[in-house]
This record gives C-alpha cells, structure tokens and sequence, in this order.
C-alpha cells in the first residue's frame, strides 16, 4: 500500500509538450494507466484526470479543449489501483490549490461529449422546431459536421498530425465524440 509520502507530487514532475515535434501525443501513454494533468500555454493548471489508457483519454481532451492542452505531467502506476489513483488526484488538486478544476462543471468540458447543439443558429433552431423527426436528425448532423470542421481547424493550427475519428451515430444526436 502506498503511503502519503510515497505519493508523487506534482510540482516535483517535468513538463511534456501535449504534442510533440511530430504533431502527436506520444505513444508511450498508449494503454498505460496513471493520473495525468493537463496545462495551458501558460502553464495553468485546467484539468487532473486517471485512466486505463492515458493516450486514449488525452486525444479526447484535446478534441474537448484544445485550446487548453498545451503542457503535461504524467505519473504512470504498474499496479492500478481506483484508491491510489483517487489519492494522486486528490493531492494534486490541493496541491495545486486550485479546488475549482475538480467542480462538476469543469469535469464536464473534459469528460463529456461535446454538445453541438450549443450552436446552433437562430435559423438552425427555427429549422429544428419545424421540422420532422429526419429532418431534425439531419439538421443535428449539419450543425455537429459544421462544429467539427472547427474543431479540425483549430487542430490543424495547433499542429495536430493525429488520425481524429469521431462517432458518426452521435452526430444524429448532436455530440461529438471520438470513436
């Protein structure tokens, strides 16, 4: 059992670019376990997070805020453990002093598919109100479609060279996610 003092701390890991020289996360975070955190450009602290597959969980993120994931620090555990993941967790966020990243409303912007429907135009939602139960489904499509060529963009202005594959059946619904 890991004892407090054994838990890593977070001012004591380095820095690694969200992306590398190459536009990618790095391949190493693939089906690893750990507790990573997430930095702006300005090295602010915006979101602690755990996962099975680190890697998979990042490229998500970076669909979700990509403007917020500029920086990382990462602490891989061999041994998974819910409870010692929690603890890491919870001491980063105290020590970061930060409690406001742990709310409800943050962990929302990070976890959560992203809600296409949020912009939708005035039109888009005149459109939506008249229309059928098809046409509604394809109105959704055309606004998710539309936020998602944004999202591809600004990807490709931050330097993004990985393959982005979202989940063509929530767009019927009007969220984004990745496959």
């Amino acid at each position: 059992m890991i004892t407090e003092t054994q838990l890593p701390s977070l001012n004591a890991l380095d820095y690694l670019p969200y992306l590398d020289e190459n536009g990618v996360i790095t391949e190493d975070l693939q089906k690893k376990i750990g507790v990573y955190a997430i930095f702006n450009e300005n090295k602010k602290l915006k979101f602690i997070g755990y996962s099975r597959d680190i890697y998979a969980s990042l490229k998500q993120h970076l669909v979700r805020q990509t403007q917020q994931c500029h920086w990382l620090k990462v602490e891989i555990i061999t041994r998974p453990s819910r409870t010692i993941l929690e603890e890491i967790k919870t001491n980063w966020t105290e020590e970061n002093g930060d409690l406001s990243i742990d709310n409800q409303e943050n962990q929302n912007l990070w976890t959560q598919a992203i809600d296409a429907k949020v912009c939708m135009t005035e039109e888009d939602k005149e459109t939506y109100k008249n229309s059928d139960e098809l046409g509604k489904i394809k109105l959704l499509k055309t606004v998710s479609r539309r936020v998602q060529a944004d999202i591809e963009e600004t990807l490709k202005q931050r330097g993004n060279k990985m393959k982005i594959r979202f989940n063509p059946k929530l767009k019927e619904q009007g969220l984004l996610d990745l496959k």
